[in-house]
C-alpha cells in the first residue's frame, strides 16, 4: 500500500470521528444542554425505603429532600438492585452487576472490576471534569481495587459496606476502613458529617466542572445518632413497644441528620452561584432492611464497642419485601433528579435503572465511546427533557441475585425464588398480592423465555466487554 492511500485513510477515519463527535456534540444542543459542561452532583442513600420519605407519607422529618423532590422530577419507577455492592456496579458502569461475575451480585468486599473496566468517573474525567467520591465505596476493599484506580480524583470515606458512625470502623475483626487518598485516617465527628465537609470543600475550591459523588452511610446500620438530632424525636411515639419505639426514633433521627446534610451541599452550589448548571441526583441503593441486631448467628460481635440493635428500621410501605429480595420493596426506593432551566419539575413516566446513568452523563459531558460499549443501561435524557419514548412499555429489566432471579418486561415482571416462580402485573398490582404463573401461562412462559436471553447474555457479555481477571473469584456470591 503506498504512503498517497494510507494518508487518505488516516483522513477518512480523522473525519469519521470529527463527525461522530460533531453529531454527538448537535444532539445535545438539540436536547437543551449549552457548551458548559453541568457539574453533577450524585447523592446516594443507603438501605433508605420508598416509605421514608416526608414525600411520601413517612412520620420522619425530610424537609429538604420533600422540597428538591417537588423542584425536580421524581423518578418514581426507578429501580436499583436488592442490595449495596450490586447497586454501586450498576451506577459505576451502566451494567447489569452479573455481567461481571457472581462475585458483583452481592455485598462483596473483593476486587469488583476486572481490569480494564471504564466507570463514569472515568468517563468523566477524560471529559474534563474533576471527580470525587466522599462516602462508601464497597467496590472493593483495599486501596490497589479503591477509587483512585478508577476514575476518581479524589477519595474520602470508607472502603467497606459499613462502619460505626463516630469511630468509624468495620467489622471485626478487620476494623480499618476509614481513609483519604491511599491512606487509612483516624478523625473526630459523625461520619454523616465527615462525608458532607469534604464535599463543601471540595466545592469552594473547585476550578472546572465536576462530578462529586456522594454515597452516604446513612441510614445503614449501625444506627448510631448524634443527641441533638436524636433530641428532636424523644417526645414522638411510634410504637407502644418502648425498645421498638427507641429503635425507630433513632433511626428517624439519622434519616433527618442525612436530610439536613443535603440541604448544606445544596446551599453550597447556590452559594457559589452554580445551581443552573449543576445536576443533582438522589437515590437510594436499595430497600430498607426490616430489623438488625449486632450479633451475628454465630453468637458474635460484628462491631466492635457498644452498638445498639435496631429492632425497627425503615419502612418500604406500600411495596412489598426488603432488601436483598426482588420484591419491588427490595429495588423501587425514593429517586429523583434536578437541572434547573433544563428539566421541568413533575412525576416521569418511565422505567428507569441504576444502570442508565452512564449512558446518561457520559452523553451529557459530549462523551463519544470508541466502540460499541454494550451498556445495559440507556441514555434517558431525552425521556427527562418531556420526550415520550413509545418503546417504553416494553423494556427488559433484569435482576439477579444469589439464588433469586428477577426480570420486567413492560406491565408484567417474573420472580424465581429457588425453583419456584412468581408472576405479577405490576399495572394492575403494583403491591405484588397476587401471584399469576398459574393462571397466565402464555405471559410466563414469554418473560421465561426472555429470562433465559438475559442470563445467557451474562457470560457473552462478560467474555466482550471485561477482561478475564485471575485476581477476582468470579463464583464468590460476596461477603458482607
Amino acid at each position: 500500500m503506498n504512503k498517497y492511500v494510507v494518508f487518505l485513510i488516516l483522513i477518512l477515519c480523522f473525519s469519521c470521528k470529527e463527525s461522530v463527535e460533531k453529531k454527538n456534540k448537535s444532539d445535545v444542543e438539540e436536547q437543551g444542554v449549552s457548551n458548559q459542561k453541568p457539574n453533577v452532583l450524585f447523592i446516594v442513600a443507603d438501605d433508605m425505603g420508598w416509605g421514608d420519605v416526608g414525600y411520601h407519607g413517612s412520620h420522619i422529618r425530610t424537609p429538604v429532600i420533600d422540597s428538591l423532590a417537588s423542584s425536580g422530577l421524581k423518578l418514581d419507577q426507578h429501580y436499583v438492585t436488592p442490595q449495596c455492592t450490586p447497586t454501586r456496579v450498576a451506577f459505576m458502569t451502566g451494567y447489569y452487576p452479573s455481567r461481571l461475575g457472581d462475585h458483583a451480585t452481592k455485598a462483596y468486599n473483593g476486587k469488583v472490576f476486572p481490569e480494564g473496566t471504564t466507570t463514569l468517573a472515568d468517563i468523566l474525567k477524560q471529559q474534563g471534569y474533576e471527580t470525587g467520591i466522599s462516602g462508601k465505596w464497597h467496590l472493593g476493599s483495599e486501596f490497589k481495587w479503591g477509587p483512585l484506580k478508577h476514575g476518581f480524583d479524589k477519595a474520602y470515606g470508607l472502603l467497606n459496606g459499613a462502619c460505626t458512625q463516630f469511630e468509624h470502623e468495620y467489622k471485626l475483626p478487620n476494623t480499618k476502613t476509614w481513609y483519604r487518598q491511599d491512606a487509612f485516617v483516624d478523625e473526630e465527628g459523625h461520619s454523616t458529617d465527615l462525608i458532607t465537609n469534604e464535599v463543601l470543600k471540595w466545592m469552594d475550591a473547585a476550578k472546572k466542572p465536576w462530578f462529586y459523588y456522594v454515597p452516604y452511610t446513612a441510614v445503614h446500620t449501625p444506627i448510631q445518632v448524634k443527641e441533638e438530632w436524636m433530641a428532636t424525636y424523644l417526645d414522638s411515639i411510634f410504637y407502644e413497644d418502648p425498645v421498638k419505639n427507641e429503635s425507630y426514633q433513632r433511626y428517624a433521627a439519622f434519616t433527618s441528620h442525612l436530610d439536613h446534610s443535603i440541604g448544606k451541599l445544596v446551599d453550597k452550589v447556590k452559594e457559589i452561584g452554580q445551581l443552573d448548571n449543576t445536576i443533582i441526583v438522589f437515590v437510594s441503593d436499595n430497600g430498607s432492611y426490616e430489623s438488625w441486631s449486632n450479633l451475628s448467628w454465630r453468637g458474635t460481635k460484628y462491631f466492635a464497642g457498644d452498638v445498639p440493635d435496631s429492632p425497627v428500621l425503615g419502612s418500604n410501605l406500600p411495596y412489598k419485601g426488603y432488601k436483598k429480595e426482588v420484591y419491588e420493596g427490595g429495588m423501587l426506593t425514593p429517586a429523583f433528579v434536578i437541572w434547573n432551566g433544563k428539566i421541568k419539575k413533575g412525576v416521569a413516566k418511565g422505567i428507569y435503572h441504576a444502570v442508565d446513568w452512564v449512558p446518561t452523563l457520559a452523553h451529557i459531558s459530549g462523551y463519544v465511546p470508541g466502540k460499541d460499549m454494550g451498556w445495559d443501561g440507556k441514555n434517558i435524557l431525552p425521556e427527562l427533557f418531556g420526550e415520550k419514548n413509545k418503546a417504553e412499555s416494553e423494556r427488559t429489566l433484569y435482576w439477579k441475585y444469589p439464588n433469586k432471579y428477577a426480570l420486567r418486561h413492560g406491565d408484567y415482571k417474573l420472580i424465581q425464588l429457588g425453583d419456584k416462580q412468581e408472576l405479577y402485573n405490576l399495572k394492575q398490582d403494583p403491591y405484588e398480592t397476587k401471584n399469576l404463573i398459574s393462571t397466565e401461562k402464555d405471559k410466563s412462559d414469554y418473560l421465561n423465555a426472555l429470562l433465559k436471553q438475559e442470563i445467557e447474555q451474562d457470560s457473552i457479555k462478560r467474555k466482550t466487554f471485561f477482561q478475564y481477571d485471575p485476581e477476582i473469584k468470579y463464583n464468590n456470591l460476596g461477603l458482607n
